[in-house]
């Protein structure tokens, strides 16, 4: 299983301490008075974009993602959220994995600053054959970096079973 999966699956489970346990994200040198200074995190602008298509019980996603800086992103993870359950019994693309019964998480790659945009796509039947499916698209993981920007990493879009592309 590719290592970003696997991490942004982790993250996604993982509750940090301090939320559990008051304090407990306080170091000993901040409990001794002194305070140290975080590392600052590097930042990047991870951007999805691209079509989705509903007809009867299928949905074809096309997606592209890219970074548009300043930093490299050395791995990232997009989630794919639909509003209609996906059939069990079919086969994910290489690189992708279940995140429930209508989610499924995909590796996105290595992205370089201002580099070539990376390709996703996907063909999955739906248990049933809705009029129309709701997608939701995000990261869960971009390799350590923090995108001040999620508006364009994050997409919520109707998808009427047409048989038409509908853009995000």
């Amino acid at each position: 299983m590719p290592l970003s999966v696997v991490l942004a699956t982790a993250a996604a489970m993982t509750v940090p301490a301090a939320a559990v346990v008051p304090g407990a994200a306080a170091s000993a040198t901040e409990r001794a008075g002194t305070s140290s200074a975080a590392a600052p995190v590097p930042e990047a602008d991870i951007a999805h974009h691209g079509h989705v298509t509903l007809w009867a019980d299928r949905i074809r996603i096309r997606l592209r993602t890219e970074n548009r800086g300043p930093t490299d992103v050395p791995a990232s993870t997009v989630r794919l959220r639909f509003s209609a359950p996906l059939s069990v019994r079919q086969q994910l693309p290489p690189g992708c994995l279940w995140g429930g019964r209508a989610a499924v998480l995909c590796e996105t790659g290595a992205l370089p600053s201002g580099g070539q945009a990376r390709q996703t796509a996907l063909e999955l039947r739906l248990a049933g054959r809705p009029a129309e499916v709701v997608l939701r698209v995000d990261t869960v993981w971009s390799g350590g970096t923090r995108d001040a920007d999620s508006r364009n990493d994050e997409h919520t879009v109707l998808a009427p079973s047409t048989g038409d592309a509908y853009a995000f």
